[in-house]
């Protein structure tokens, strides 16, 4: 048993991205910080604000995305020093291998699996919310049948469906293709997000702050919990490590400066919505800042808002769907899961059927389930990721001091035991069905490991042989 603690060289995991399987390198700081921001800014201001204003926070929601904000910041300094110092496919699961061991290393692997998939699954409702919104404005009717879930009336949430096929193929063409596409996309929804920001400021009465904690402060952390979905994304940035061209300088800038840009835009968008309309109206509704310029007469500014979130939620299911593929890609190559899994398109260098797998299992989800499950399994999956990789940064300062870092986390071990404690107390305030599901998911991926993942591994493979050869 004392095998599946051990680590892997971050040599080895080097070398490994210079091989047949390698990906292509095209990313620089510019896309990599486009693509954090494609990730983050998306759903959780175009759809969560609203409700997590309305069930949770009220005004006080500017202090939930402070306390969310809080966290994910601790946890970035983390990220950014794996990543500069292991720039490989993974993300926090090659992290975990590296640091902390095989097993460690499986687990996030596995959480990272759900966080990516039902995250997919829930932007592309979302996503379709939006969408038969703007189609019902344009006097195109999309029956509630095919735009609901079954537990929520329907029979399938067509639109979802749709969008996410779309992004897969798009995924397949190549990363320089989708870097280009997601690049456009983020800066019409910027755009559009500094419109509203002019509109509606002059609208904000400042009345509709009060009462300012109409739940407490257990509101005001319950809301940071359910929108720390809005921060998930930063993470995606590390998953492209081995396409950058310089990442031991480039990595640590993409994730930190998409974190900041995004955390000041959500403090000022949640200021400006909660002061505009009374957070108690935005109860039902999936299109907040919409509905926020509807309500003070500014329709042309709604219509915009609209196709703005569309564009913006897309270049989130993107970014989202590009991460969960690399993260398969890095599994498949240390033999975790089935190698042919990690198959590379010799023309577009890309993962191809760990997208197409993706794609199948994210559209079953987006269409089928209905946002509220997915949302919070989501939220502790990264949660659980986050703490994972704050301990591993204090786990290889100490094995392997000798390292070179080419971004140091400050504070040492302080700013990892904070960001892991930080998102220990918010997966507390998830709801109790939540874990339970969570714990199911986590038992089954320790079956997977000892029944599949385990004989497989190529680490596991190898010290084998090794071994085998020193006692003949």
């Amino acid at each position: 048993m004392k095998e599946i603690f051990n680590t892997k060289s971050i040599d080895v995991l080097i070398a490994e991205t210079k091989g047949k399987k390698s990906l292509a390198k095209v990313l620089g700081p510019f896309e990599l910080t486009l693509l954090g921001i494609g990730a983050i800014v998306g759903t959780g201001i175009f759809v969560i604000t609203g409700l997590a204003a309305a069930n949770f926070s009220g005004p006080a929601l500017v202090l939930s995305f402070v306390i969310a904000g809080f966290a994910c910041t601790f946890a970035a300094l983390c990220y950014a020093e794996f990543a500069a110092m292991v720039p490989v496919a993974g993300s926090a699961y090659t992290y975990g291998y590296a640091a902390l061991g095989e097993i460690w290393g499986w687990i996030i692997g596995w959480d990272l699996i759900l966080e990516y998939t039902v995250c997919i699954g829930t932007v592309a409702i979302g996503w379709s919310g939006y969408a038969v919104s703007l189609l019902g404005n344009l006097g195109i009717t999309i029956p509630s049948k095919l735009s609901s879930a079954p537990l929520e009336g329907g029979f399938v949430n067509l639109p979802a469906v749709i969008i996410v096929t779309l992004i897969s193929l798009l995924l397949i063409t190549g990363v320089k293709q989708s870097t280009r596409l997601n690049n456009i996309i983020v800066i019409i929804k910027l755009s559009v997000i500094v419109l509203f920001i002019i509109l509606a400021v002059g609208h904000v009465k400042p009345a509709n702050w009060h009462p300012f904690m109409p739940y407490g402060f257990s509101g005001v952390v319950k809301g940071a919990a359910y929108v720390f979905f809005a921060y998930i994304g930063f993470d995606a940035v590390s998953t492209a490590a081995e396409e950058v061209k310089n990442p031991q300088k480039d990595l640590p800038k993409g994730i930190i400066y998409s974190l900041v840009i995004c955390t000041v835009l959500y403090i000022v968008v949640s200021a400006i919505l909660t002061g505009v309309v009374p957070y108690l109206k935005f109860k039902g509704t999936s299109a907040p800042v919409a509905f926020a310029l509807q309500q003070i007469g500014i329709n042309w500014g709604s219509a915009l808002v609209s196709v703005g979130a569309i564009c913006g939620i897309t270049s989130v299911l993107l970014v989202m769907m590009f991460g969960q593929t690399r993260i398969f890609f890095a599994m498949s190559r240390d033999g975790l899961i089935p190698k042919a899994l990690g198959n590379v398109n010799e023309k577009t260098k890309t993962p191809i059927t760990c997208t197409v797998i993706v794609g199948i299992a994210a559209a079953v989800i987006a269409g089928f389930l209905p946002i509220g499950i997915v949302s919070e399994l989501t939220n502790i999956g990264t949660l659980a990721a986050f703490i994972i990789v704050s301990l591993g940064v204090i786990a290889l300062r100490i094995k392997r001091p000798d390292l070179k870092r080419a971004f140091k986390c400050p504070g040492v071990p302080f700013t990892p035991i904070i960001s892991a404690a930080a998102c220990a107390y918010l997966i507390a305030q998830l709801q109790v069905l939540t874990m339970i599901r969570f714990i199911i998911w986590f038992a089954l991926g320790l079956v997977v490991y000892f029944a599949y993942s385990r004989k497989h591994s190529t680490m596991q493979i190898a010290d084998k042989e090794a071994k085998e050869k020193i006692t003949s």
